[in-house]
């Protein structure tokens, strides 16, 4: 590598630090200090300066101490508008906001700060659009960049323009921050106050000097936040009428403000440099860089923690990294900024240069910068050292050198991509210009612009026989967009023809299409500073060039501005095709901009037609941070098109007849293929280039145009949406594929390279982004790369409610002509182009074709660390599967395809001094990642793996790809639907839901546990009906293994009764997390908290339900149509399949081992062939081994026999009892002991097989990945009891990893009646199914079908049906055998035995009612809603809180009928209750937590004369908590659920009554819409906006009629009205618990607080021990604040059981 010396720079003025800056002379507006004494005025006198575009400003020091100006303005909220999809649209849709809330002011309001918000496209970064306003004279104007703790990797930047309103003050005075607070509201977590701490600025003079303890700070008139998910403009209103500053006032500043932010803002404007300072600065500018110029700003959180502390210091507040600020033309101040100031130098230098080749060489460099071209690429050599000398000579370049020219190319090639603007290419002559030629080509073919300036001989030693002389011109073709051939420089030439030569080359590179410009520039000697006379006059005509800092010449673009909807002809045609679309297809290509990827995501949205992305396009892996993966509806993203057109069926069902494709390049050439064949009517092509790019040609309508621009004309058409049923099978069939991947890549324990397309998605944090190489690591991106990516819980989560729900990942590549060569040098330009950390994935051959670009990557200079994975399988696998694969001898192969080799990496990396780390597991791939990324350093990785396991691997991803394509799309056209049908799919509701408790005898106790002497079994049965044919039959019944008992499964079941019914029965069977996606998206219950054996008879009951509906069987509706028959590119498939399956007898072990013999010898008379014994339950181990040899000498060995040892024994017991029987060919034995490395051991030390069962069910969430940890050969079998592992879509997936790794899957009952048994067979014969097809397609001999667990049969004495199942011996000898068909015709014709049913019931029906309560002032008209025995003598009362009614309550009431009488009502103010008052002339009524508690107490009494329960929810909490100390001769317990027992202290009760009451003059000025909207924004709502009923539940808070009754209960039932009960704790006497969300921070602290309050003084007093029952606290998993909604059934049986203990 070429190093080299640093040449003297362009001179730079140089300046001193100044602590104070003369006075200037004053704003011509600016009015006269009047200085106001200190004294107990009201707030309303004081005064305040407000200049033209300034704001309000307020100097505190003048103020008076008063006692109110803490207290916050009357209205304080934020409004969200929708996003838009430019920054121009962004303004003016603040613009619109604005005018609304100017023709409707919020009533009364005598103060306020009203923000708005919107999102813009993430590409729009808070410096360059700073850099808008340089001529603006509107201010202050300033810029700050901040790393957040909270993420290192996550960088906050914030730009803004204007002031609001401005505060100065000194922060050593005490509360001298109140009146900030008054401004800053924790409802708008966005709005900010920016400043200075220890500086001193006086806006008259103006003058800045260093104060300590003073302050400065503002709050922008206008901002731009940029996060690493998005930019959000903003604007900001406001007035407050107490200083002279009125809302009309404050809409004219804004209005002001806006005319010039509008007139000033340029859309198409770029920066040339990221060095922005200078351009702000005039030559009479005042500058300061000093460390109290650190920009640093406060919100409503650091106001909160400054009012805590006694003392305030610099670093109480949040400190900006980098800051400027602008407070006038001649007043700056700057932090870590950088800084280069040329005034008016380059004249003199370009003039003083010692020859006329640096003198042109200078030019050039000097225009590149101006051009905003600043990074050269720098290659060693000698005739090109002019060029070489005056770019490293520059201030405002970054340079680059490289030894080898093919790579610098590369190089400059991969900062095109990152940054969209040209590098500047630098390379002597001869050959090293050749050198340049691929990526050249490369660049030509994907419109990536660089400039390459190539030196060259003079024409004299051209064809002269002169060293390294080869003819240049035209030396890259037609490969690239404009090409000169300069002359040798001379004193001749005017010199401006070298910049207009420049210039007009820059205009071809980036003017579309873009690409490569090539000026071949010829030099005489001297090369070097060696001094020669030049005539300065070739200078004239610079003199205006020489003074500003703008390019030579400009080339301007025309801007057409047409009224809105006047298009061309042609372009209504394109928006006349896209409406009337029946099946369109949005296909987006390679796009390269943040800009585009935001318009196509707007675009798709607004269209509502299915989305299939490249992996080129950004948008097919993203990351999530709003909501869950899949649940974000709004955009069909169909990221598996490639595996679903594996399918024939799929392929020939799948025609679009319209198409939109945006970007050229599709990766795919499946894809390719398919569009070849579909022939849609149309086909839209949109790209920003002219060029034809229709391989298939199939193109009908070409459209150049930018995206937004296209995106903006269909944007302003209003489309109707339509939700065919096309469009819902092909995203059905795009989850189906995607579960499919992401089981065999996770089923599957070697690390595999699907693996690491999968999954490195996951490792992209913050800004990350990707490079990524061709050949097959680029294909398996595309085909297996996981499209969603939860960072919910990354960076600064806090605020993800403002962002989109997901920002796309960039990934680039080299696909314009797809070699692969100088990868490595592309990934380490696109990082310092894109200034972001890139992570390049690359195979072996492409890493070792370009490991000169570890020379660029060892440099390490202007960019972010990177991480490069190299899948290394030792060749080139991708030849592997091409037909010459199938037909070329291995050798031919080896040699001349695959290229095989066994060169050391790790050396490569070593010589090259760049880190290094080999990986050969899913866990070191993932240690490594997360080591390189918390080290932030460059790393290779290296993805060990072979040629040979990957075809297969793929092969077998392929071939389950295709089979669960063509399976689920025959299921979902139900044949024989047409093809061109187009509406909905038909979805069903459920009509109505019953349930029955059962109770039937048993011949036998159970194997399972202890049992009464009565041998009595009980459970449920669910019966689900959509209409009186369709009816679908479940059942729960959890016995001992079970974590649940018989009262837990019944309270869930009340509770689900009234969520399901009416519920969308769109269930996909057995799609991997369909069901659980079901219950939470229609129930909105955590799927995890509802028991395994409910969850269970729930999926039996809808899967019965399916199958009635299709008049088919269970396994029908699990199987799905044969595919395998149709599509001849699976398997064949044979139809020939029996049609039952065999069941395994089951024998409990008591007696001797004679009676046991004799027992299984009367089974197998009867036809069992397979037998399982229950062992361990003897005082030795060497029992159960005699029992077994007696079984074998009284049998024989022509029955199987299993052992089931239900981890009993030690490890010493298993090994002793194995080696005791290991003779005897036990089929396997069960769960032998209980630690899973004692199973692991015993699988190695012993001969015997095993098979897992209690180990499985313990496992809990994502099962998949935990069973790799029992893969080890020895276990030969996984027992799976649906009932206990969560129903039939766990069941099925255990399953199916289990044949995968060629064990057996024995499905097994725990005692269900016929309805499971029946049931559990049909999923028994499906998963028989899947083993064989699993067998074949891994090309494996079909394993014998196991014998499954459901012998349990033989224990029905009694069955709850009136039929009997048929379970009978196969007259062929191979076992007792059920049939699928007879288990379908005891579902079909299922009769329900009455006399076996204990209760049933429905949906429980609640009783509405009204009472008169009456008091001495007032009477109280309450609603309430009962449910249960209305003579239970347990009475619960529910209270509700804050805009809720007693509607909130009705699930968890049906839950606890059975328990209790639960009431609940509608408080005060809400819902149907009323408070009236009797004498209307009296005192105004204050409704207040003590009057509504006095009101409830006399209404318990009126309900009953006992005493009552009290369960509240956060307002209604604070009631509840307040009854249970201050009426406890009348309240049993009380529950709190997020409460808080008030304020200590006086003063945070004044601001939070303030707080409130300005809340509810919104209510009344804004309405109840625009309340929700903000109430349901803050910090405590996050979990609860992730719900999906939070919607819903927003639309019922919206149905309150009484807005002012509402808003008066928000001021006057405040907490901080409310009496402090802290104290009160401490009396405490009657049971209290606590309950609060595990999400919910604040109120699971002020529980765990209450707790210890409560315990501490029971401790301390006699009854000490009581203390824990006294008081409870339970925290709630997966919920908020909001803790009945979330997540309500813990809550229920937390409830339930707090009765219990009550009563």
């Amino acid at each position: 590598m070429l190093a080299v010396s640093p040449p003297p720079r362009l001179p730079l003025l140089t300046f001193t630090p100044l602590r104070a800056f003369p006075p200037l002379p004053p704003r011509r507006r600016g009015l006269s200090r009047r200085r106001i004494r200190r004294s107990s005025t009201p707030l309303v006198l004081l005064r305040a300066r407000a200049g033209r575009h300034a704001g309000i400003v307020i100097d505190v020091n003048e103020m008076a101490e008063n006692g109110d100006r803490d207290l916050p303005v009357d209205v304080s909220f934020t409004r969200r508008l929708s996003p838009a999809l430019t920054v121009g649209d962004g303004l003016d849709a603040l613009l619109r906001a604005a005018n609304e809330v100017k023709a409707t002011p919020p009533a009364g309001a005598r103060s306020g700060v009203i923000r708005f918000e919107v999102l813009v496209p993430p590409s729009t970064k808070a410096l360059k659009w700073c850099s808008q306003f340089r001529g603006s004279s509107l201010f202050p104007q300033f810029y700050l960049s901040r790393k957040l703790t909270s993420a290192p990797s996550f960088q906050l930047e914030i730009c803004g323009i204007g002031s609001a309103i401005c505060f100065h003050g000194s922060y050593l005075v005490k509360n001298e921050f109140d009146l900030v607070s008054r401004y800053i509201s924790s409802d708008s977590h966005l709005i900010k106050a920016y400043g200075f701490v220890d500086m001193n600025y006086d806006k008259e003079s103006p003058l800045v000097e260093e104060k300590l303890g003073s302050y400065y700070f503002f709050i922008p008139q206008v901002e731009l936040s940029e996060f690493d998910s998005c930019s959000i403009l903003s604007s900001t209103l406001v007035w407050d009428d107490s200083i002279s500053h009125k809302f009309e006032d404050a809409v004219s500043l804004f209005e002001s403000c806006f005319d010039q932010i509008q007139n000033s803002y340029d859309s198409s404007a770029s920066i040339s440099h990221k060095g922005l300072v200078p351009s702000y600065i005039s030559g009479d500018a005042h500058l300061s860089e000093t460390g109290n110029a650190q920009l640093v700003y406060l919100d409503a959180e650091v106001l909160a923690s400054i009012d805590a502390k006694a003392s305030v210091q610099k670093e109480n507040f949040l400190i900006s990294d980098q800051s400027f600020v602008r407070f006038s033309p001649q007043l700056f101040l700057y932090s870590n900024m950088e800084l280069y100031l040329q005034r008016n130098t380059i004249e003199s230098f370009i003039k003083s240069c010692s020859n006329i080749n640096l003198a042109w060489a200078s030019l050039i460099v000097e225009e590149c910068v101006r051009l905003g071209f600043t990074y050269f690429c720098i290659a060693p050599g000698s005739r090109s050292s002019p060029l070489a000398l005056s770019a490293t000579g520059h201030p405002l370049t970054k340079c680059i050198s490289c030894y080898d020219e093919r790579s610098l190319g590369f190089h400059a090639l991969g900062y095109g991509r990152g940054s969209r603007k040209p590098a500047v290419v630098i390379t002597s002559s001869g050959t090293a210009v050749s050198n340049l030629l691929p990526s050249v080509v490369e660049a030509s073919q994907d419109f990536v612009p660089i400039i390459l300036l190539t030196a060259d001989r003079p024409p004299e030693l051209h064809d002269a026989g002169a060293n390294q002389a080869i003819n240049q011109v035209n030396h890259f073709g037609t490969f690239v967009r404009y090409f000169f051939n300069l002359p040798p420089p001379g004193d001749q030439i005017h010199a401006r023809m070298v910049l207009t030569t420049l210039d007009s080359a820059a205009y071809y590179a980036m003017q579309a299409p873009q690409g490569p410009v090539h000026i071949n520039c010829a030099f005489r000697e001297p090369l070097d500073y060696t001094n020669q006379h030049w005539n300065v006059d070739c200078l004239r005509g610079l003199d205006k060039w020489f003074k500003n800092s703008e390019p030579y010449t400009r080339y301007l673009r025309m801007k057409t501005v047409s009224a809105f909807g006047n298009y061309s002809c042609s372009v209504m045609e394109v928006l006349e095709i896209i409406e009337k679309a029946e099946q369109g297809l949005l296909l987006v290509g390679a796009i390269h901009t943040d800009e585009d990827m935001w318009a196509v995501a707007l675009l798709a949205r607004h269209l509502s037609w299915p989305v299939a992305t490249d992996i080129l396009s950004g948008l097919r892996l993203r990351k999530v941070v709003n909501s869950l993966p899949g649940l974000d509806k709004s955009i069909l993203f169909i990221d598996h098109i490639d595996q679903i057109l594996l399918s024939d069926s799929a392929k020939n069902w799948i025609s679009p007849d319209v198409i939109v494709q945006i970007g050229s390049r599709i990766t795919s050439k499946r894809v390719g293929m398919f569009l070849e064949t579909s022939f849609p009517s149309s086909y839209i092509l949109i790209d920003r280039h002219p060029c034809r790019h229709d391989p298939s040609h199939v193109v009908t309508h070409r459209i150049q145009a930018n995206v937004a621009e296209f995106a903006a004309s269909l944007c302003r058409c209003t489309f109707q949406r339509k939700r065919s049923r096309w469009t819902e099978i092909l995203t059905i069939l795009n989850s189906v594929v995607s579960q499919e991947i992401m089981f065999q890549i996770h089923a599957k324990c070697s690390l595999t390279e699907p693996y690491v397309a999968h999954v490195i998605g996951e490792s992209l944090y913050g800004d990350a982004v990707m490079f990524v190489g061709n050949s097959m690591v680029i294909r398996d991106l595309d085909m297996f790369g996981n499209g969603w990516m939860d960072y919910t819980t990354n960076g600064n989560n806090v605020m993800t409610h403002h962002f989109p729900d997901f920002v796309g990942t960039a990934v680039a590549g080299n696909r314009g002509a797809s070699g692969i060569d100088g990868l490595i040098s592309t990934a380490i330009g696109f990082a310092i182009g894109s200034n972001k950390h890139v992570f390049c994935v690359v195979g072996d051959i492409s890493f070792l074709h370009d490991t000169n670009g570890l020379a660029l990557l060892n440099q390490r200079a202007w960019r972010k660390p990177m991480t490069i994975i190299v899948v290394n399988n030792h060749g080139g696998a991708i030849f592997s599967f091409l037909p010459v694969a199938k037909t070329a001898s291995p050798q031919i192969l080896e040699k001349f395809f695959y290229a095989s080799h066994d060169i050391s990496i790790s050396k490569l990396c070593a010589a090259h001094r760049v880190k290094h780390f080999l990986v050969q597991t899913k866990a070191e791939l993932h240690d490594a990642l997360v080591k390189f990324n918390m080290e932030q350093v460059d790393c290779v990785v290296e993805v060990d793996n072979s040629i040979d396991s990957n075809a297969n691997f793929h092969r077998i991803m392929s071939m389950f790809s295709n089979y669960s394509t063509s399976q689920y799309l025959a299921y979902l056209l139900e044949a024989p639907c047409l093809k061109s049908e187009v509406d909905a799919i038909p979805v069903d509701r459920i009509d109505s839901v019953e349930c029955m408790l059962y109770r039937i005898q048993l011949s036998a106790p159970r194997t399972s546990g202890l049992s009464d002497g009565r041998f009595i079994h009980e459970g449920f049965v669910l019966k689900l009906r959509v209409d009186d044919n369709i009816v679908g039959f479940g059942e729960v019944a959890p016995i001992e293994i079970h974590e649940e008992d018989l009262l837990d499964v019944e309270e869930q079941l009340r509770f689900l009764l009234h969520r399901v019914k009416d519920s969308v029965l769109d269930v996909i069977p057995l799609l991997r997390g369909s069901f659980s996606n079901w219950i939470w998206t229609s129930l909105g219950i955590p799927p995890s908290s509802i028991f395994p054996s409910v969850k269970c008879g729930l999926e039996m009951a809808i899967l019965n339900l399916l199958a009635s509906q299709q008049k088919c069987s269970l396994f029908k509706v699990l199987a799905g149509c044969d595919p395998l028959g149709r599509d001849e590119n699976v398997i064949e498939y044979s139809q020939n399949s029996s049609g039952s399956i065999q069941i395994c007898a089951l024998v409990d072990c008591n007696g001797s081992p004679m009676e046991v013999a004799l027992a299984v010898a009367k089974l197998a008379a009867e036809g069992f062939t397979t037998f399982k014994l229950k062992v361990g339950r003897r005082e030795s181990p060497v029992e159960d081994a005699t029992a077994l040899h007696k079984i074998r000498e009284v049998v024989g060995y022509q029955i199987n026999i299993r052992v089931d040892a239900n981890q009993k024994w030690t490890y010493e017991q298993a090994v002793e009892f194995g080696s005791r029987v290991k003779s005897l060919r036990l089929e396997y034995i069960e769960e032998p002991v209980s630690s899973v490395n004692d199973l692991i051991k015993f699988c190695e030390n012993s001969v015997l097989p095993v098979a897992l069962d209690e180990t499985i069910d313990n496992l809990k969430g994502d099962i998949i990945p935990k069973l790799h940890q029992f893969v080890h050969p020895g276990i030969v079998a996984l027992v799976i009891k649906p009932s206990v592992v969560g129903g039939f879509e766990n069941a099925a997936h255990i399953a199916k990893w289990a044949q995968l790794h060629d064990k057996m899957a024995v499905i097994s009952s725990t005692y269900e009646s016929s309805i499971g048994l029946a049931s559990y067979i049909q999923l028994a014969h499906y998963v028989d199914q899947q083993s064989s097809i699993v067998s074949r397609i891994r090309n494996k001999d079909k394993r014998r079908a196991a014998a499954h667990g459901l012998g349990t049969y033989q224990w029905l004495r009694e069955d709850v049906s009136e039929q009997k199942l048929k379970i009978h011996a196969s007259p062929l000898g191979d076992g007792i055998r059920a049939s699928v068909e007879d288990a379908y015709g005891y579902l079909h014709h299922l009769n329900i035995n009455n006399d076996k049913i204990e209760r049933t019931y429905g949906e429980e029906k609640l009783r509405s009612y009204s009472i008169q309560v009456d008091a001495d002032d007032c009477s109280y008209l309450v609603k309430l809603r009962e449910a249960g025995d209305h003579t239970n003598e347990k009475v619960v009362l529910l209270l509700h809180g804050f805009l809720g009614t007693s509607e909130d309550w009705v699930p968890m009431m049906k839950a606890l009928a059975p328990s209790a009488r639960v009431i609940a009502i509608d408080l005060p103010g809400h819902g149907e209750s009323q408070i009236m008052q009797h004498h209307k002339n009296s005192e105004q009524l204050i409704v207040t937590v003590q009057l509504v508690a006095d009101l409830l107490l006399k209404l318990m009494c009126h309900i009953t004369d006992g005493e009552v329960v009290v369960v509240g929810y956060s307002m209604g909490a604070r009631i509840a908590l307040h009854m249970a100390l201050n009426q406890d001769h009348k309240i049993r317990g009380a529950v709190t659920i997020s409460g808080s027992p008030g304020l200590r202290d006086e003063a945070s009760r004044r601001r939070r009554i303030a707080i409130d009451k300005s809340r509810a003059q919104f209510l009344m000025s804004c309405g109840l819409e625009c309340f929700l909207q903000t109430w349901y924004s803050g910090k405590l709502w996050n979990s609860l906006r992730e719900h999906p009923e939070f919607n819903s539940l927003v639309r019922t808070r919206s149905k309150h009629k009484n807005i002012k009754a509402l808003a008066k209960v928000l001021a006057e039932s405040s907490v901080g009205r409310q009496k402090s009960l802290w104290e009160d704790l401490k009396q405490l006497k009657r049971p209290l618990l606590i309950v609060a969300g595990e999400k919910d921070a604040k109120f699971k602290d002020i529980s765990q607080k209450m707790r210890m309050e409560i315990m501490n003084h029971a401790e301390c007093g006699s009854d000490g021990p009581k203390g824990k029952e006294l008081c409870e606290m339970i925290i709630i998993p997966d919920s908020g604040h909001a803790v009945h909604v979330e997540n309500p059934l813990p809550l229920v049986r937390a409830v339930r059981k707090f009765l219990l203990k009550l009563y």
